[in-house]
């Protein structure tokens, strides 16, 4: 009976959102990535090379004591990533921070905190007194029950 009940939790486990979410951005994430690598090595690297004079990067390469150092194919992948980085960033990072700004699902400011005006650090609404510089900054924004005498 221990052993069907395990195996329920772990289904259980399987089958919540974030994980199948997961599973999903995975297998997206490495065909994007086989698109990209494909988008570099096949046209932005011959092209960059042909300007150079070079019929491609990955034929770049040194000798060093009888062993070969491909440097080209090294040149290749970390374009691959660069570009990669900068397609995510501005395809998905940039739109999805505009839109979380849009529609209001960006964090809402902490309404117990408000920033110091001296020293710009986060410190509780009904402080006084600026514990990192201590700044006197009067009275309280906001009254906060307390211990009644």
């Amino acid at each position: 009976m221990e052993g069907h009940t395990g195996m329920k939790g772990f289904r259980t486990f399987l089958l919540r959102g974030n994980v199948v979410d997961l599973a999903i951005a995975v297998v997206i994430g490495v065909a994007f990535e086989a698109v990209i690598t494909a988008l570099v090595s096949d046209l932005l690297t011959p092209l960059l090379a042909a300007i150079g004079g070079q019929p491609n990067f990955a034929s770049l390469q040194f000798t060093l004591n009888h062993s070969r150092f491909l440097y080209g194919a090294f040149l290749d992948h970390l374009i691959s990533f660069v570009v990669l980085v900068a397609v995510v960033y501005f395809v998905v990072v940039l739109p999805v921070n505009a839109l979380l700004v849009r529609s209001r699902l960006a964090p809402v400011p902490d309404p117990t905190t408000k920033l110091c005006p001296e020293c710009c650090s986060t410190i509780a609404l009904a402080a006084r007194r600026c514990p990192f510089c201590t700044a006197v900054l009067g009275a309280p924004e906001a009254a906060v029950p307390g211990p009644t005498a």
